[in-house]
């Protein structure tokens, strides 16, 4: 595998520096979308870890036990996640939903080796989610784009790929294919501050895309979109995953989001983030935005909404 670039090394490793020492200003959500990108270039530039030939065919991709999480704080300790108990199948598109603060993105972030549990066990295509980070085993889609300012768009989806090692010839198709698989064939010169910001989230969806991984790990990618543009990427979405057939994990605070992408709804309660219930989306394939119309939909919508409420997600 080639060494990571020394120019891009130092960013990474400077970006991580900036979070640590509290200079990073744009606050807890903007930082950890930079971190999340810096530790996936310093990852690389380690020998590569030879990941799960076994696990890759296995049924479960993800697979969480007694999961529990604690932050130690200034004042305390606050407890994040408590008693998770989690499988999800290959194939699958499961959402989490729950209320602000109650650990969505701490669990996603747990899948993705960039929080470390405090007790539980957790397995990601058949080993530690460190080794599955190590091995690429997934891409991550941040609430922000996460974008490199200084990188046109095809460079930016190329990133993960240069770093990796790949030839420029397989770089340039991957990012063909997969910006024209978001429906952005022909931006690819463009830079990131000439795109609208539904623009600049299917750019980093195309990046999580490009090396190719079994697993999709989504952090409320659309929250801060309009309503038009997020109802049309919810669709693009749903072709992708039928199209690809990826395992996918999704946060939303959005109970019709959910319920019109996922396979299953895993609902959580307030802080400390437990499973409330965990709720079967039975829709059909190729299902378009009409869809949210119909009785089924609304049934689903009805029983997620419940599962809120009777995890107090409605309480003041």
């Amino acid at each position: 595998m080639a060494g990571l670039d020394p120019a891009i090394r130092n960013s990474a490793r400077s970006l991580d520096a900036r979070i640590k020492s509290g200079h990073d200003k744009g606050g807890e959500w903007s930082r950890r979308p930079v971190e999340g990108i810096g530790r996936w270039l310093l990852a690389a530039d380690v020998p590569e870890v030879q990941a799960v030939t076994e696990g890759s065919t296995a049924a479960t991709v993800v697979e969480i036990r007694d999961l529990s999480l604690v932050f130690q704080t200034g004042d305390g300790p606050v407890a994040a996640l408590a008693d998770i108990d989690l499988a999800i199948g290959r194939g699958e598109f499961v959402s989490f939903i729950g209320p602000s603060g109650c650990g969505k993105t701490t669990l996603l972030r747990v899948i993705a080796d960039l929080e470390q549990p405090t007790g539980g066990t957790i397995v990601v295509n058949g080993v530690s989610p460190n080794e599955a980070r190590l091995a690429r085993a997934y891409g991550y889609v941040f609430q922000a784009p996460a974008l490199y300012p200084w990188r046109n768009v095809a460079r930016n989806v190329t990133l993960p790929l240069e770093i990796i090692g790949f030839d420029p010839g397989l770089r340039a198709a991957r990012a063909a294919k997969y910006l024209a698989m978001v429906g952005l064939e022909g931006f690819e010169r463009k830079f990131p501050w000439q795109l609208s910001g539904g623009m600049q989230q299917r750019v980093s969806i195309a990046r999580a895309l490009g090396f190719e991984p079994d697993l999709l790990l989504m952090d409320e990618p659309f929250g801060a979109l309009d309503e038009i543009t997020r109802d049309r990427l919810n669709e693009q979405l749903l072709r992708l995953h039928e199209a690809t057939g990826k395992t996918v994990v999704f946060v939303t605070h959005s109970i019709a989001e959910a319920v019109f992408l996922s396979s299953r709804i895993v609902v959580m309660s307030p802080r400390p983030g437990r499973i409330v219930e965990t709720i079967d989306s039975d829709l059909a394939r190729g299902r378009t935005l009409d869809a949210r119309e119909s009785p089924r939909f609304l049934d689903i919508a009805h029983k997620v909404r419940a599962a809120l409420r009777a995890g107090h997600s409605y309480d003041d």
